[in-house]
């Protein structure tokens, strides 16, 4: 391993090597934070441009621009309340309420430095323990996915409710509701189409990510009476964040090993790392005051979803290398480039070129310092938005919200959807429901629902292996559990029993 490693860095080093690594980066820094940019599409658009490069060069510019596109997000998702890409959605819960109380600096250290940290400790699980944590992907069938679905979807709507959790499983269900437009999955049946060539595509996510969460922060702006304060990157508040981060050692490590465990599951994604991660952060805090003020500004909840999001990118591709299954798009289309290139990831791999996996835990560890500069470096910058005055600003954000919405296809229905979502995130938001398990009910609604219909058909209609296989068993226990427990069921058993006695 050893020589590998040396062999690695040697490559590089190379003078062009450390040009592509820093300009990689810097783009997937700023595809991560224009809304409507994913870092799948980062990535597939530089595995055709790097297609001509030396082999070495094109994987790291394709590893750089990974960990820059997920990372990124998080500015723009602190700043506007516009994750930059789906990964940085629960970013946005505390991170935007941080930078508008004056604290933008030290959100976005905190939070750059949070995906450093899960990004680096990732690369190492990705490099020690690609051959063990592979297999359990492969005990994932239909029930376990499914029952994964509504996991992340009761999850979401408990954390992001404030103390009404039937109103997250309400904006949740809404959520899997939209994901049912367009046609169904197994025999391409329309359904809510109503006829209408546009509705039987289907309903893009970034439209409707942009669409909840940017226009609501362009007619909020409206009400604002005066200026927002800005959150400068002083030398204090480095000091402070270096305090709060050492502070969140243990959170840093569990989000890291959520994360990484998330992005192993083929086809899950780095956003539903970041939620999974928060849930966990808050599920741990004791302290009921404390627990009041995530989703209001709270710092633990922020580093623990940008660290939970960045490790998913080495756990995606722990299957990617042993199992030629993407854990994540990004990934995939990764596998596509690696294949590209030469290498034939699988089982083999550690057989035929075991060097594949030592050189992209380097580029991804270099890659993971050079982010981290680099960001902090253009937050400088970047956290200077918010002074910019709103008959600017405003838009602006229109404009990126609209481009960024018609990239996605190149076709004006994306753009309108994104203003008809718009106006529905700003009455969910006036309703007092939370916006993000509705985003999240899209994102895991094809899954949910391809699953659930593959997994009745194995059993001929019967519901009763969702609950006798172990993980997906396990899955169904944990929901019913967090259920009963937000409605208070245990609390008045509970309170009932100690009336009796």
């Amino acid at each position: 391993m050893a020589a590998y490693v040396i062999q690695a860095w040697t490559l590089l080093l190379t003078p062009i090597n450390i040009l592509a690594l820093v300009v990689a980066t810097f783009t997937g820094l700023v595809v991560g934070m224009l809304p409507g940019l994913t870092s799948t599409m980062a990535v597939a658009l530089l595995t055709g441009l790097s297609f001509g490069l030396p082999t070495e060069t094109a994987l790291v510019i394709l590893i750089a621009v990974y960990v820059g596109a997920v990372s990124g997000g998080c500015q723009s998702a602190i700043l506007l309340n516009i994750p930059g890409t789906p990964a940085s959605a629960a970013t946005a819960l505390d991170g935007f309420p941080l930078g508008r109380a004056g604290k933008g600096g030290l959100a976005i250290f905190l939070a750059t430095s949070a995906s450093f940290c899960g990004t680096f400790l990732s690369m190492i699980l990705l490099m020690f323990l690609t051959p063990l944590l592979s297999k359990l992907a492969l005990k994932f069938g239909t029930y376990e996915y499914f029952m994964l679905a509504l996991f992340g979807i009761v999850i979401c709507g408990s954390i992001t409710s404030n103390g009404h959790p039937l109103r997250g499983w309400i904006s949740g269900i809404l959520g899997l509701m939209v994901a049912m437009i367009g046609l169904d999955p197994i025999a391409s049946y329309p359904r809510f189409a109503f006829g209408n060539a546009s509705l039987r595509g289907g309903i893009q996510l970034i439209p409707v990510m942009i669409g909840l969460f940017g226009f609501p922060e362009l007619l909020n702006m409206f009400n604002l009476d005066s200026e927002q304060k800005v959150g400068q990157m002083s030398g204090f508040q480095i000091k402070e964040g270096i305090g709060i981060l050492l502070k969140n050692k243990f959170n840093i490590l569990r989000s890291t090993l959520i994360g990484a465990g998330v992005g192993i599951i083929p086809g899950v994604g780095e956003d539903i790392g970041g939620w999974l991660s928060y849930w966990a952060e808050k599920s741990a805090t004791k302290d009921k005051a404390e627990k009041a003020t995530f989703g209001k500004g709270n710092v633990n909840g922020l580093i623990s979803c940008e660290t939970g999001n960045n490790s998913c990118i080495g756990g995606a591709l722990i299957p990617v290398l042993s199992l030629a299954v993407p854990g994540s798009t990004s990934a995939a289309v990764l596998l596509a480039a690696f294949q590209l290139h030469g290498y034939r990831p699988g089982p083999m791999l550690m057989s035929e070129t075991p060097e594949l996996l030592y050189k992209l835990c380097i580029y991804m560890g270099a890659a993971s310092f050079v982010m981290w500069a680099l960001a902090l470096l253009i937050s400088r910058f970047t956290v200077r938005v918010l002074s910019v005055k709103r008959e600017i600003l405003m838009p602006i954000i229109l404009g990126l919200c609209v481009v960024g919405s018609y990239v996605v296809r190149y076709y004006m229905f994306d753009v309108t959807c994104m203003f008809v979502f718009g106006i529905v995130g700003h009455l969910l938001s006036k309703m007092k429901f939370p916006a993000a398990p509705f985003m999240l009910g899209i994102v895991l609604g094809t899954m949910a629902d391809s699953n659930l219909r593959r997994a009745l058909t194995l059993s001929k209609g019967s519901y009763l292996p969702f609950f006798t296989r172990p993980i997906s068993g396990a899955f169904a226990i944990v929901v019913i559990i967090l259920v009963l427990s937000q409605l208070g069921v245990f609390k008045r058993f509970s309170k009932k029993t100690d009336e009796e006695e």
